[in-house]
């Protein structure tokens, strides 16, 4: 059956559109609340190309980001061995799941696969890899951008500079990275536990609408 390139994708670039949208529609909404800001502490104004290498709207972007990558990474590396019963999300109790399986070469198999060794030792773990990695190079962006705005106050209102260290020790970096990371940590217990007694008829997320509550996975 010969389908769209739009049908093959459409998940992917839904997904993808509504991030460029909610990210263009972020940015303008900062830009104007900085402006604010700015006009109001001392008459200045900032424009959106200088908004954009902000600290403002480093931190208020890549804050987000590192929780959804380490919610993502630890979702990965802890449904290989943790289970919860009657939940859509995990891995059955008892019987072998086909992801477990030992990878075979076959002419279709990722050319890691084909290769093996090294190679397919780190790409059979590369999802959890890939998370981790974004998820550190977002935080230290975070990290970055919290600081370097935390400087842009401190100098818009006359208070002298702080290094990093001594901001490490402020409360505002750590409130804005937990109060993400609590989010995103009661998001997946949601979906883990919803799943067991509610349906959503056609979703892959979901279990056939007639299963038993405590039949585990799809």
């Amino acid at each position: 059956m010969k389908t769209s390139f739009f049908y093959r994708n459409s998940l992917s670039i839904v997904f993808l559109t509504l991030f460029v949208c909610a990210m263009i529609a972020q940015t303008y909404f900062g830009w104007q609340e900085r402006l604010a800001e700015y006009q109001e502490e001392a008459g200045a104004y900032i424009s959106l190309a200088s908004y954009l290498k902000s600290g403002h709207f480093i931190a208020a972007t890549l804050e987000n980001f590192q929780s959804e990558f380490l919610q993502m990474a630890l979702y990965v590396v802890l449904t290989i061995s943790l289970r919860q019963i009657g939940s859509a999300e995990s891995k059955s109790l008892d019987k072998p799941e086909e992801v477990d399986r030992t990878p075979v070469p076959h002419p279709d198999a990722p050319i890691c696969v084909k290769k093996g060794g090294w190679r397919l030792h780190l790409y059979q773990n590369s999802l959890s890899i890939a998370f981790a990695v974004l998820f550190i190079l977002s935080w230290l962006g975070h990290l970055y951008g919290s600081y370097k705005s935390f400087s842009e106050e401190n100098l818009l209102k006359g208070k002298p500079p702080v290094g990093l260290g001594k901001f490490l020790t402020e409360p505002q970096f750590w409130f804005e990275t937990f109060q993400n990371w609590q989010s995103e940590f009661l998001s997946v217990a949601s979906i883990v536990i919803l799943t067991i007694f509610l349906r959503q008829k056609g979703s892959p997320e979901s279990k056939p609408v007639d299963s038993p509550h405590m039949e585990t996975g799809k």
